[in-house]
């Protein structure tokens, strides 16, 4: 089978297809390589106690490893992101998972804090490569499948980014905190030579033969043209920083007396999550079939009941457990339907679109991280459920005040003109 094959599926069985268009193959391999490229931004949080100890770094300064790899993503998605509806996509894929792995190889490796966030910022920086791939799954996907095809994918960047966590734990009781950083680089760099021997030849970008400049200031032109984006990047931030409020600020008092759990057992908790992500992977096919509002406002309502469960750490772990999949079921339907809304708005500039879109989700998880460990340090685990909460009643309130909007939109659309 060609790579071309492997892109397409068997056109005699669409059944085994993601989307008609993109191949349950395919789909899969987009999903394995942006798991892999995902984790790495998240592997730090379950080992911020052994970095700090063995760095030097002060408890309360930590959380600003999380901060300085969302920084390093944000940049990415604003300079990197946009050559996708650019250049060659397979090479530029492949080039970045390959370099990846350099980054990871000077955090695997750092004997200095100072180093410890460069190379953290530069993986961040190439972790964007996700985003090229979740844009690059959309334009192989046929328009009435490119939700669920989405939602595939993206299925692989939510368990990537849950399952990260256990993985760290795992490998950092193994071996330390290190060896998760060095065995994340020998799979990125597997990862490239598999993905440049199957992505399809000729995954040229509808905009070859633009200037990288004008293409950069064609990215900020939808914010203004797609109300939808606007909204949806809204979401994301949102979303994101609730997400990072908890996942930060959980490993913080399960490995304080009275749990004093290991990073392996505060890592199952990312599987857990996983469990619930992977229930909302039809939510991209609800947005083909125009239920994208009702899945967005019941995820949200969701999002915000996780934190009731996370209050109750104290009472019983199975809360917390309850609470991880609520969460992190509700991000993910909120996530794929965000994505699905504002590819089928542009789909011509698909990069673009999804990349404008994740600045906010960086920025987000950047916020929702730093603001965990100071809030943990000042007022503990309750002050941290009350700004989760806080963060996730904030997003339900965009999503009913968008509501209304639109249902307005829709009456006076439907009032007929008074005679004149």
């Amino acid at each position: 089978m060609t790579s071309n094959d492997f892109a397409r599926g068997n056109p005699k069985d669409s059944a085994g297809t993601a989307g008609h268009g993109l191949s349950s193959a395919m789909a899969l391999l987009l999903a394995l390589a942006c798991g892999l490229s995902v984790a790495n931004i998240y592997f730090a949080q379950p080992l911020l106690d052994a970095m700090a100890e063995d760095l030097g770094i002060a408890p309360a300064a930590i959380g600003t490893v999380v901060t300085f790899t969302q920084i390093g993503y944000a940049c990415g998605l604003i300079l990197i992101v946009p050559l996708g509806d650019l250049r060659d996509r397979r090479r530029l894929i492949a080039g970045q998972t390959a370099l990846s792995a350099i980054g990871l190889v000077a955090v695997g490796t750092a004997s200095h804090a100072a180093v410890l966030l460069a190379g953290l910022t530069l993986v961040g920086v190439l972790a964007v490569v996700v985003q090229i791939l979740v844009a690059f799954a959309a334009t192989l996907a046929t328009p009435d499948g490119r939700g669920r095809a989405i939602g595939t994918v993206t299925s692989g960047v939510v368990g990537g980014i849950l399952l990260a966590r256990f993985a760290s734990g795992a490998l950092a009781d193994i071996g330390g905190w290190r060896t998760v950083y060095l065995v994340s680089a020998g799979l990125m760099l597997a990862m490239a030579v598999l993905l440049l021997r199957v992505l399809p030849r000729g995954a040229h970008a509808a905009r070859a033969g633009s200037s990288y400049l004008s293409l950069l200031r064609s990215t900020a032109a939808p914010f203004v043209e797609e109300p939808i984006l606007r909204e949806r990047a809204l979401f994301a931030f949102l979303i994101f920083a609730d997400l990072n409020v908890f996942w930060t600020s959980i490993v913080l008092p399960l490995s304080a007396p009275p749990f004093t759990l290991s990073h392996t057992t505060i890592g199952l908790l990312g599987v857990a999550g996983f469990a619930g992500a992977l229930g909302a992977r039809k939510a991209g096919r609800l947005a083909d079939l125009g239920w994208a509002q009702r899945t967005t406002g019941l995820s949200l309502m969701l999002m915000l009941a996780a934190w009731a469960a996370f209050a109750c750490l104290h009472v019983s772990l199975w809360f917390v457990v309850a609470g991880a999949i609520m969460l992190d079921l509700g991000l993910q339907a909120v996530h794929v339907t965000s994505q699905s809304l504002i590819v089928a708005a542009r789909p011509d500039a698909a990069s673009r679109l999804v990349g404008g879109y994740m600045v906010f989700y960086s920025i987000g998880s950047a916020a929702g991280g730093i603001a965990a460990t100071m809030v943990y340090a000042l007022a503990g685990w309750s002050g941290v459920c009350m700004l989760g909460s806080g963060v996730s009643a904030a997003a339900l309130l965009v999503w009913v005040i968008n509501a209304s909007r639109m249902q307005e939109a829709a009456g006076c659309a439907l009032t007929p003109s008074p005679p004149r």
